[in-house]
């Protein structure tokens, strides 16, 4: 028998690679904000920093002692030779110091726009210091002009509408709205600074103009001092994640995700007197932004454990050289049939719960093939024959699994349970039907249909199609989500085994 590949001949073509985000801001000696923190930021959600530097500040966690401007010029040059050698694929704007640096980032982003801007629009530091001149604050508007996503804090929303700080939540998401209808621009309300026990953001559209323009996030307010770089820290996730291919709603979910962990654990790194930094790396480097080929693998790590106890099967060693007892055969097609019958209905789900037409229409094909290709398959071989139709128990386990993840209504868990049906059975199809034509086997192999209907050229595309659906979906999903799709295929992957032992398993032996 043939071991299990190193690696599966499905997976996907490798995508595009990891995100190049520009950081536009000043430094922070201390390193929890700033440029320093936007590097730690953009490292821990998966994308490559590089980072211009606009001011150096003197400043620690107990506040901003100094501030140096570079000449303009030197500000420029940096730009230039970024833009000369590298396709930045974000941009993420902090501290600008005064209105001629601002007045020099629009220039050049106005000559080399990237696909993503996030404007931090920088004003005051978590420690109460002003950070940005009065005339900085009245040249903001332009470079907002040229933003996608504009991130302030409760200060400095009031301050770029030249209104009082909001003294509540409503007041807040208010003064976001009007902000974006005016600039044009999408604004991530942050209410980081309100009291209560609810952090709340919100990201309203470049519309402002209904309720359904506004994506409201909540999460439990962490009781802590370390706050400093929160913003900086925020900022530059959300350009990396968007960088990466996130949609907006997905991006902020994930970003906000990522620093309430960092926030939650910032104890752990006992920085300075004052407020201390976040911990940008609590869970290491996520894999928010690698490509569907990253995800893929990862998922193939554990498929291919499976596989190999598969290939180990009495069943499937029987099945391969045509010796496999017929009745065998005969309970396990029929345990095939009652599976398929809720497969159908699963995949039914995930075309319901699909982010795009596409994927819509490639489950929505697969449901119904479950009920008409693969019909006619089992009919030829259950037409006649004396088999029970009553679920086994790996059956009634794997499809309760499987309605079960469907019922939770999330479409990147379900599509990872679904994702080993297609793929084992591909893989060991393959597998079989390679050793059946080196062997030279005659069509007089009593299983030769089944074989081939597994080795077909386009269940095995339908495979590729299904891994990268799925590895894609976890491209968008948010860190809590991955881990539930990884549980969830592993969950499948097992079953998988046991569904195709149950017929060397099952009591009495050597009856159809």
């Amino acid at each position: 028998m043939t071991r299990v590949p190193a690696a599966s001949s499905l997976q996907p073509v490798p995508g595009k690679p990891r995100p190049r985000v520009l950081s536009i801001a000043g430094s922070d000696p201390s390193g929890g904000a700033g440029i320093q923190a936007d590097l730690k930021s953009i490292a821990a959600n998966g994308g490559y920093g590089l980072a211009v530097i606009t001011a150096l500040t003197a400043q620690n966690t107990r506040g901003v002692t100094g501030v140096h401007v570079p000449p303009v010029e030197f500000l420029t040059r940096q730009l230039e030779a970024i833009s000369a050698d590298v396709t930045v694929d974000a941009v993420k704007i902090g501290m600008l110091g005064n209105a001629e640096v601002i007045g020099a980032v629009a220039d050049w982003l106005g000559a080399h726009r990237p696909a993503v801007v996030v404007l931090d629009p920088v004003m005051v530091a978590s420690s109460g210091d002003r950070l940005l001149d009065a005339d900085a604050e009245a040249a903001l508007g332009r470079l907002m002009a040229l933003a996608d996503v504009v991130t302030p804090n409760v200060p400095e929303l009031a301050a770029l509408l030249g209104e009082a700080v909001a003294a509540d939540w409503e007041s807040a998401l208010e003064q976001g709205k009007r902000l974006a209808a005016e600039h044009g621009v999408s604004v991530l309300v942050k209410g980081g600074h309100l009291d209560g026990d609810i952090s709340w953001d919100a990201l309203v559209d470049l519309s402002g103009a209904s309720a359904s323009d506004v994506t409201v996030f909540e999460a439990p307010r962490v009781d802590t001092v370390n706050t400093h770089g929160t913003g900086c820290s925020l900022s530059s996730a959300l350009a990396t994640l968007l960088g990466a291919g996130l949609v907006p709603t997905e991006a902020v979910g994930a970003a906000k995700a990522w620093l309430l962990e960092a926030i939650a654990t910032s104890s752990e790194l006992a920085v300075g007197a004052g407020h201390g930094p976040v911990n940008h790396f609590h869970h290491g480097v996520l894999p928010s932004a690698r490509d569907v080929a990253g995800y893929a693998a990862d998922l193939w790590t554990t498929a291919a454990g499976d596989l190999e106890r598969i290939y180990e099967l009495p069943f499937i060693a029987a099945l391969g050289d045509g010796s496999l007892e017929e009745a065998d055969f005969a309970y396990y097609l029929a345990q095939d049939a009652l599976y398929l019958n809720t497969y159908s209905r699963v995949l039914a789900a995930a075309s319901s719960l699909a982010p795009t037409e596409a994927e819509q229409a490639f489950w929505a094909k697969g449901a119904r093939e479950c009920l008409d290709v693969e019909a006619e398959l089992h009919r030829s071989w259950l037409v006649g024959r004396e088999v029970s139709m009553v679920q086994g128990p790996e059956t009634k386990q794997y499809v309760d699994h499987l309605l079960a993840r469907a019922g939770e209504g999330d479409y990147a868990v379900l599509v990872a349970a679904i994702l080993p049906c297609y793929w084992l059975y591909a893989e060991v199809g393959a597998v079989l039907f390679r050793e059946f034509e080196q062997a030279g086997a005659p069509d007089s192999h009593q299983y030769a249909m089944w074989l081939r209907s597994y080795s077909d050229p386009a269940f095995a595309e339908a495979t590729r199609q299904a891994i990268a659906y799925t590895a894609e979906a976890a491209r968008r999903s948010t860190p809590a989500q991955w881990t539930a799709m990884q549980e969830a295929f592993a969950h499948s992957s097992r079953f998988e085994v046991d569904f195709f032992d149950a017929p060397s398993r099952r009591v009495p032996r050597g009856r159809a």
